[in-house]
């Protein structure tokens, strides 16, 4: 019983961390969109949180650090579908990089993985514009800028992960 409450306290504590890094990440460059909305590198640590932790943590992890990075930047109204957004992001890819994992390199997974959480985040953004401004029409604008944070998180967050966080032992074995 030890070592399961052992792991838990860590995947808590990790969690935490990555929610951290997750907001930082989002704060340290935001660039405006026409929706009123920004571009950012926190898609980054969401596919991160997602492979180290999988969809349960991960996606708490993705989603409060985003959601808090929108509070802290004054887009409170974005909060709660960010929130939503990329807690379905890490979810997502944390399932799409286990199922294909096992066929596929962990490299190959992840790529696919990314772009299944980024075309989540592309369409969950414009659907919750839709609704906010009351039209399809008007979230169009913010489509292109989401996917091209999209392909930047997708890149950055699979570079990373290769590059350095799957050198640290307890990675190894996700």
């Amino acid at each position: 019983m030890k070592a399961k409450v052992n792991e838990r306290t860590f995947r808590l504590v990790i969690s935490g961390l990555l929610a951290a890094f997750t907001t930082i990440a989002t704060l340290l460059i935001q660039i405006p969109t026409p929706t009123k909305g920004y571009m950012n590198l926190g898609d980054c640590f969401v596919n991160i949180s997602a492979w180290i932790l999988g969809p349960v943590y991960g996606g708490a992890a993705a989603g409060i650090g985003s959601a808090l990075a929108d509070i802290i930047s004054g887009y409170s109204v974005y909060a709660p579908a960010t929130l939503v957004i990329k807690a379905l992001m890490a979810a997502a890819s944390a399932v799409v990089y286990v199922k294909l994992s096992s066929r596929f390199s962990g490299f190959g997974s992840r790529i696919a993985a990314a772009v299944t959480a980024e075309l989540i985040m592309a369409a969950g953004y414009a659907l919750f514009e839709s609704v906010l401004y009351g039209s399809a029409a008007a979230a169009i604008p913010g489509i292109p800028a989401n996917i091209v944070q999209g392909i930047l998180g997708a890149v950055i967050s699979v570079v990373l992960f290769e590059a350095v966080l799957k050198r640290i032992p307890y990675l190894r074995e996700k």
